[in-house]
């Protein structure tokens, strides 16, 4: 069985990669205005001025698409991370309260210091989400329910707080209201532009601290007995969690439960070799988070923001694994 699992990854991993190329094909041609595969493919590469069909694509649906990508291989790979470090199947960027950190502190720059450009605010979203981090592991002591009660009663004390920071403040509110319920919408190009650079360190620090992760998965001893640095190891995954965490939050808001599926999912078709579970990570995101805004799309004629829906869709993995159902490798 081992072997068809370590035989089947590439073409896996292959997958992948192109249902994330179905997926943003897929975003660029639905919607509540439908446009063919091949007009969608002239509006890329032929825009025609004046048709409307091509101003929105290019100007609505292009944007949102890759930050969808963007978002969703950043969490993918945050709550891949997390889960490892924590070896706690619970672990989500959102569970442990990282997403409302980096919220919080991202509010806190529109409507203490009116700092609302993508670059300005990620700092303020780093330092809420090391924060939260750095809060929750005081609580939790490390162990799984603690952690997870930790981040839960984080998110509950932080959520609020945001909230009522972006009411007290009309224009903050009017800029960040989409993103505060976690949307693809409410960003452009200029965002991805100015923030790329630290998904880019993010996904370098999870890429390479991946072969790392597997003897700790075999636990702090024998991680040591095999000569690694534990601390090094957590520290390193720890950093790219927060930026990863914090850069998806100033992309597209506190967007729940994806860092959570991801990982689950591509562990049942990887296995539990972290070589090959994060890189997957960063692929699954994308097709999740992109696939949820598709979704939110043709439901509703006003749209269902996308971290909605992702909510919806991992629920009941949520549930699933809270009712003790067993995780390998964790």
């Amino acid at each position: 069985m081992q072997t068809s699992v370590v035989l089947r990854r590439p073409v896996v991993v292959g997958a992948a990669a192109l249902l994330v190329l179905v997926a943003v094909a897929l975003s660029l041609a639905l919607g509540v205005r439908g446009v063919a595969l091949h007009d969608t493919w002239r509006a890329l590469v032929d825009p025609v001025a004046g048709n409307v069909d091509h101003d929105v694509i290019r100007g609505q649906r292009v944007p949102r698409t890759i930050i969808g990508v963007l978002a969703g291989a950043a969490l993918g790979l945050a709550g891949g991370l997390a889960q490892a470090i924590t070896r706690n199947p619970l672990a989500d960027p959102g569970l442990l309260g990282l997403n409302a950190g980096a919220s919080l502190g991202i509010v806190v720059a529109a409507t203490a210091f009116g700092v609302l450009s993508p670059l300005g605010t990620v700092w303020f979203g780093f330092a809420g989400a090391a924060l939260a981090a750095v809060v929750v592991f005081a609580i939790g002591h490390g162990r799984p329910v603690q952690l997870a009660l930790a981040g839960a009663t984080v998110t509950a004390l932080l959520t609020p707080i945001s909230t009522l920071l972006l009411f007290r403040d009309v224009d903050a509110f009017n800029v960040l209201r989409f993103w505060s319920v976690g949307a693809l919408t409410g960003r452009d190009v200029d965002a991805v532009s100015a923030l790329w650079p630290f998904l880019v360190v993010g996904a370098g620090l999870a890429l390479v601290v991946a072969h790392r992760l597997n003897g700790l998965a075999l636990g702090d001893d024998v991680a040591t007995a095999l000569g690694q640095s534990v601390t090094t190891t957590r520290l390193l995954a720890g950093t790219a969690v927060v930026l990863l965490a914090g850069t998806a939050t100033a992309l597209a808001g506190p967007i729940a439960l994806v860092g959570l599926v991801v990982p689950h999912a591509a562990r049942r078709l990887v296995g539990t070799d972290h070589r090959w579970l994060i890189p997957l990570c960063a692929l699954l995101g994308p097709v999740l988070l992109v696939a949820a805004d598709i979704i939110g799309r043709l439901v509703r004629q006003d749209e269902l923001e996308a971290g909605v829906v992702a909510a919806l869709i991992g629920a009941p993995v949520l549930v699933a694994v809270a009712r003790g159902r067993r995780v390998a490798g964790l």
